[in-house]
């Protein structure tokens, strides 16, 4: 008797993976213990295909170590680059500039660096650097462009981000709005345009569900670009989220089997809509992201679930 084929694989490809991977959490409980540091990517690259580098955030890295991350991976593994706090329309000092712009850079009174279109445009080519080298070993995912809760529609427009998304034409920009009324009422059919108009994707999230000003709605499934689907996991405890102080704080949050169930679901829902979708777990308190990643990817089917025990004290919130 014949085989009977396979079926077509219709839906699309889900990578799994966490906002950064050298969180100090993740060092001290996930991590072997005295690993090196020169091994952690690799031995996170056994477990994860995919990472959202968190590190470009606060400073662009030198050629070198880009290197070093493609050496560590295999050759098949994304990164996904977070663009600049400058480029995110957050305050900067001017020491977390490169120090070729530093000394060019407008400051204002409270010693932040002045937004002007001259210091956007090259800032965008310092980061366009260590970008082109993982685009030339076809490691580059996704820029991320997770903007400033102050980047409100009261005080800016979206056609201010124009000039930077044109300049990175041809690469795959995803934006996650912090600022809930950038979906409130009538303005998110603007918002979704808008990024329709410039190819750029929407970040779903999973958040508290509450209608804080800082916390977009945790239940938008859009879809902006039908090559990409992305959605960030910040845990879901409202207080942590807007009281918290530090970013482990704020995203302090151990999710459930129960809820890395729902996030699978959902994660296949939007796979049904477009080619690819990131699963990127920001919860970064202890080991949570890790862990959580690990069990998604063990409910979508692509890993064996992990027996490795826990510490008990690890499951509190």
């Amino acid at each position: 008797m014949s085989r009977a084929p396979s079926p077509i694989q219709t839906s699309g490809r889900i990578l799994v993976g966490t906002a950064s991977w050298s969180d100090p959490g993740f060092l001290e409980h996930w991590y072997p213990k005295k690993m090196p540091a020169a091994d952690r990517l690799a031995w996170y690259a056994e477990h994860f295909e995919m990472v959202e580098v968190n590190s470009t955030f606060y400073s662009v890295p030198e050629p070198r170590m880009v290197e070093r991350w493609c050496r560590s991976t295999p050759d098949d593994f994304v990164f996904n680059v977070k663009l600049h706090q400058l480029l995110s329309r957050h305050s900067t000092a001017a020491k977390l500039l490169p120090p070729s712009l530093q000394k060019s850079a407008e400051i204002d009174a409270k010693g932040k660096v002045k937004l002007t279109p001259e210091i956007e445009q090259a800032m965008i080519e310092e980061v366009l650097g260590p970008v082109k080298m993982l685009h030339a070993l076809q490691k580059l995912g996704v820029l991320l462009l997770q903007l400033s809760p102050a980047f409100s529609p009261k005080a800016h427009q979206l056609s201010e981000l124009e000039p930077l998304l044109a300049r990175l034409h041809g690469y795959q920009v995803a934006i996650e709005l912090r600022n809930r009324n950038w979906a409130s009422g009538e303005r998110l059919g603007e918002t979704l345009a808008f990024l329709r108009e410039h190819s750029a994707t929407f970040v779903s999230v999973d958040a508290p569900a509450t209608e804080h000003f800082t916390i977009m709605p945790h239940d938008l499934n859009e879809i902006t670009t039908p090559n990409l689907a992305y959605l960030r996991l910040h845990g879901r405890d409202a207080k942590a989220y807007t009281t918290g102080k530090t970013v482990a704080a704020r995203f302090h949050y151990d999710y459930s089997d129960e809820e890395i169930e729902e996030v699978a679901q959902r994660s296949e829902k939007l796979a049904d809509k477009a080619k690819e979708v990131h699963v990127v777990f920001n919860n970064n308190a202890q080991d949570f992201a890790p862990h959580a990643a690990l069990r998604m990817r063990a409910a979508l089917g692509q890993i064996a679930r992990k027996s490795k025990p826990r510490q008990a004290e690890l499951f509190t919130r």
